[in-house]
């Protein structure tokens, strides 16, 4: 079973860097303006999740189930397309090389918040 899977596409300009190209992660690499929005809105809907972090494909955020699940909402936009984004869900492994993994199911909570977020925002065009 895959650790990593889409939940989501769209449209929106929203979402389009503000920062210059040269303070991006990366060339042509957004997500920060996202990542950071979806961490509000979750947290506005009871569903904390830690400050966004980066990495060289784009952004994440962390959330953890209550049981110590971990997820993380990854954040970046479709390549070479600043208004076209991409959010995924990868689960993390408890333990050493990969292994327990939280089956998907545990972060049903997360994924129905985030589509309502996402069909709640009237910039968002396209979804999928």
């Amino acid at each position: 079973m895959s650790t990593i899977i889409d939940i989501a596409e769209f449209k929106s300009s929203k979402f389009e860097p503000i920062l210059p190209e040269e303070s991006q992660v990366n060339p042509e690499v957004y997500g920060a303006e996202l990542a950071y929005w979806v961490s509000t809105e979750l947290a506005r809907r009871g569903l904390a999740t830690m400050y966004p972090g980066s990495e060289d494909w784009g952004w994440y955020v962390e959330w953890f189930t209550e049981t110590g699940s971990e997820f993380a909402l990854h954040c970046t936009n479709v390549e070479g397309m600043s208004n076209k984004w991409l959010i995924s869900l990868r689960r993390h492994a408890r333990k050493m090389f990969g292994r327990d993994k939280p089956s998907f199911t545990e972060s049903e909570e997360l994924i129905k918040a985030l589509r309502e977020i996402l069909d709640a925002e009237p910039s968002i065009d396209e979804l999928k």
